[in-house]
């Protein structure tokens, strides 16, 4: 989350606690670093879902730029695709992997991907092009590492960002009935509908940036 929206949360007197329910491990294995070095290699249409995803494989390319058409999801994948396999290499960006696998589909012109992700990717993107009759070759390069814990404040809010994160948080807590909550996006929002009746905000435009925006744009209301 930016610094400048920590601010900007200050001035308008809303504390923000940022609480991690998840955390992240590279998949380090040497068959992993061949695949990569091979894919590397070659032109290829790449899907990425996740920040995560996109810093591992940016830690075997050093500092080289492979010849790829990237396609992702939310604002910040994409900034950091770009900041590492550069602007040019985008050519879509969806506001979620159904979003991105309808726009790969419509544009013809994708045949196969290789989809870099967690261990605990979700089937919406892969299923859907693969119905499609497009080839996707996934390809693993992080661990989504579950860490539940109690949370002992009263929120007026709480923003998720992932399912996964929503399932560590119900798996210790539970939240009052006054409580909004956020999602990053429709999938994660049909995680928290399963674990709770509270009224649910989803972001408008994917990212999280945006998700604290529409937060303040709830509250002010």
């Amino acid at each position: 989350m930016e610094k400048a929206l920590l601010e900007a949360a200050k001035a308008k007197d809303v504390q923000i606690d940022i609480v991690s329910f998840i955390d992240t491990s590279p998949a380090q294995t040497t068959g992993l670093k061949e695949e990569i070095g091979k894919i590397l290699k070659q032109p290829a249409a790449v899907v990425f879902t996740s920040m995560n995803a996109v810093n591992t494989v940016a830690a075997y390319i050093n500092g080289n730029r492979p010849h790829w058409d990237i396609f992702c999801i939310g604002n910040t994948t994409r900034q950091q695709a770009a900041r590492y396999f550069g602007e040019q290499s985008i050519q879509s960006v969806g506001n979620n992997a159904s979003d991105l696998a309808d726009k790969m589909i419509a544009s013809k012109q994708v045949k196969q991907v290789v989809f870099f992700c967690g261990d605990q990717r979700r089937e919406e993107l892969p299923g859907k092009l693969r119905q499609n009759g497009i080839a996707v070759q996934e390809v693993i390069v992080y661990h989504t590492i579950s860490t539940p814990h109690k949370v002992e404040k009263a929120y007026d809010g709480i923003l998720f960002f992932s399912p996964s994160a929503v399932q560590s948080f119900f798996y210790a807590n539970a939240v009052p009935a006054s409580t909004v909550l956020f999602a990053i996006g429709q999938t994660t929002a049909d995680a928290i509908k399963s674990f709770t009746h509270n009224l649910i905000i989803e972001s408008e435009r994917p990212g999280k940036d945006e998700l604290v925006k529409r937060m303040f744009q709830f509250f002010k209301k």
